[in-house]
């Protein structure tokens, strides 16, 4: 990791799509690609575009990106090249896996999930409920607005086949705690199958350590193309039967769950978007967005009321509020003039919503390393003035 302090107006100069007036808070919701990401993608169309296995030469140095991004990607997430599989989506890719491990389940099996969860990682298990009759259970929250644990320890059977949670909420920011989950799904002889979209621009993954059997992430949520990205237990992923096209290959194990061609140019914006974060290192990243955090968080005016932990502990940089007496889409509206961009509504967060009883949503705002300290007190005046 880089030991270099953090230079944000260098980092951003890394990326055009900042030079602007408008203030990008809508991270959560995709970010901002580096001009060598947007470059790398347009490279790859002039030079190299080709499809795979050919013996000419576009076509071997399509066939050498395909087997660097799947490098990289292994770096990026601490598996094997072989145990990682793209997709068009994060959403795809998750319902493509758990039709193929449906092939293993039988009525009256039952998964666990969280009311953290995005919908992308609860709505493929409602689908298989409907089509095969298994159980879906969804694990409560505390009033901190975490995992309740006790309640999904309470949820766990011999049934259980699966406990799907996500590693960071893209909705209120809290940061489940992997190890305590996956030990729980574990000792139930379940699945650990983590959803690390929102958590994937704000730290490092390790699949490995974290011991969890499936994971699935959006490189641009990462600075990078839109794609999928999931990664899977070698011995997993071979115990499933893919869904797949006869001559398509078995090796590596990844590959089989990946449906026709790759978008090759995404690919190469892929591995420029793990450079970019690897050439900035964890740390870095980690200590600026921990003190735009904690400046967003003591500057946040009373009345405004946000959900989630009130520290950095046991999140991520992303805030979920509503201001009394406003709509959560006139908040938006009232920022976006402003030249602020937040999200509103549910974000897919279904069940947090739900939780809090927020029929309209809420405000989203969303901090990554190329945020400013001028940009969140921009923002906070901003809401100072709605407020």
């Amino acid at each position: 990791m880089s030991t270099v302090a953090f230079d944000v107006e260098a980092v951003r100069k890394r990326t055009s799509a900042l030079d602007r007036q408008l203030v990008f808070f809508d991270g959560p919701g995709g970010t901002q690609c580096p001009d060598a990401v947007i470059d790398a993608i347009a490279r790859y169309l002039r030079e190299s575009n080709a499809n795979i296995g050919a013996p000419y030469e576009t076509s071997r140095w399509t066939d050498e990106l395909v087997t660097l991004s799947r490098e990289r990607a292994a770096s990026f997430l601490g598996c094997s090249s072989g145990e990682v599989a793209f997709g068009p989506s994060m959403t795809a890719l998750n319902f493509l896996l758990t039709r193929a491990f449906a092939r293993t389940m039988r009525a009256g099996d039952e998964v666990v999930v969280t009311a953290l969860d995005h919908d992308a990682n609860i709505a493929p298990w409602l689908e298989l409920a409907h089509d095969l009759g298994i159980v879906v259970r969804i694990a409560g929250l505390t009033e901190e607005l975490e995992v309740d644990y006790d309640d999904l320890a309470r949820l766990l059977s011999d049934r259980t086949r699966v406990v799907a949670f996500p590693v960071a909420a893209n909705s209120v920011g809290s940061a489940p705690d992997v190890g305590r989950i996956v030990e729980l799904a574990h000792e139930a002889g379940a699945l650990a199958w983590a959803d690390a979209v929102h958590y994937a621009p704000h730290g490092p993954i390790d699949v490995a350590a974290w011991d969890v059997d499936v994971l699935i992430c959006s490189p641009y949520k990462f600075f990078g193309p839109h794609l999928g990205l999931a990664y899977g237990k070698r011995e997993t992923l071979e115990s499933w039967r893919p869904y797949k096209v006869r001559p398509a290959s078995n090796e590596p194990v990844g590959h089989r769950f990946e449906l026709g061609t790759s978008q090759h140019e995404l690919l190469a914006g892929f591995v420029a978007a793990v450079d970019h974060l690897d050439s900035l290192g964890w740390d870095a990243i980690q200590s600026h967005e921990t003190a735009l955090s904690e400046r967003f968080l003591a500057g946040i005016p009373d009345r405004i009321e946000l959900y989630g932990p009130r520290t950095m502990a046991g999140r991520v940089p992303t805030f979920c509020f509503n201001i009394p007496g406003r709509s959560p889409e006139s908040v938006a509206v009232a920022l976006a003039k402003k030249d602020l961009a937040v999200w509103h509504g549910d974000y897919y967060a279904v069940e947090t919503m739900r939780y809090l009883g927020l029929e309209e949503g809420a405000v989203r705002a969303g901090i990554v390393h190329y945020n400013t300290e001028e940009e969140i007190d921009r923002l906070l005046a901003s809401l100072a003035e709605l407020a």
